[in-house]
């Protein structure tokens, strides 16, 4: 556990960095390469570059950067952030072969009170499902925990993407859905580590996977938030290995 650790103190310490460098005019190229120089610094790899799923050419970059409609998995580019724009990073690490993984969704300067309410929902409904990763508890009372939160203020719950298991590699078993009913699913034990990852939209759930054969944005072009920490199961209950 002193690696996963290590590798999600690296993670959290650049995701702290990439927030602080979100701001208006900065292009999403500029982010990536900011996390990369951090990466090397530390004495780090990025578990992003290059990964491979699928048919899909290997990821080209170090993080992902997904603006507003954009739900996860957005490839860094000359884009250019603007004010009003809704942000989601997500980041990752590799120390000594284990992994961190996390992401966050920030807005840019002055932003629709719609979108601030979406982004605190989306954080929010992390803090619950993170409640439930206790010994003895099961992966779907984490999913329960998610939805039913965000099904009561009226956000869709994406489906297609999910939490997992990590450690010696970045996606591992189990899969960890922000849907479902609790007391169902593989059940927590010491020494395990989940990426728990809500993705909620203004709108519907449902998603579109663009020609890039990455990005992954809102069928109906709502607005969409992603939250993600590791989290480790300890005997005095969750451990986020990767806050900032």
């Amino acid at each position: 556990m002193a690696l996963m650790r290590q590798a999600g103190k690296v993670v959290g310490y650049i995701k702290a960095r990439l927030r602080e460098a979100v701001r208006a005019g900065v292009t999403t190229d500029e982010l990536d390469a900011l996390a990369e120089e951090e990466l090397k610094r530390l004495g780090a790899q990025s578990n992003f570059k290059g990964y491979e799923v699928g048919e899909a050419d290997p990821y080209p970059a170090t993080i992902c950067v997904s603006l507003n409609e954009e739900i996860v998995h957005g490839i860094p580019s000359g884009r250019v952030i603007r004010e009003g724009d809704i942000v989601s990073v997500d980041l990752g690490a590799i120390v000594g072969g284990f992994h961190g993984d996390s992401a966050f969704t920030v807005g840019v300067g002055k932003i629709s009170e719609e979108a601030q309410s979406l982004i605190d929902a989306t954080q929010e409904s992390l803090r619950l499902g993170i409640a439930q990763v206790r010994v003895g508890m099961r992966v779907g009372d984490i999913s329960a925990a998610v939805q039913g939160y965000a099904d009561g203020l009226g956000y869709g719950v994406v489906r297609q993407y999910t939490g997992h298991g990590i450690g010696r590699a970045m996606h591992e078993d189990p899969q960890v859905p922000n849907y479902g009913p609790a007391g169902r699913g593989a059940l927590l034990r010491k020494g395990m580590a989940l990426a728990i990852e809500p993705m909620l939209n203004i709108g519907g759930w449902e998603t579109t996977q663009l020609a890039d054969g990455w990005t992954v944005v809102t069928a109906d072009g709502s607005l969409s938030a992603h939250f993600e920490e590791t989290v480790a199961i300890t005997a005095n209950g969750p451990e986020v290995l990767t806050a900032a």
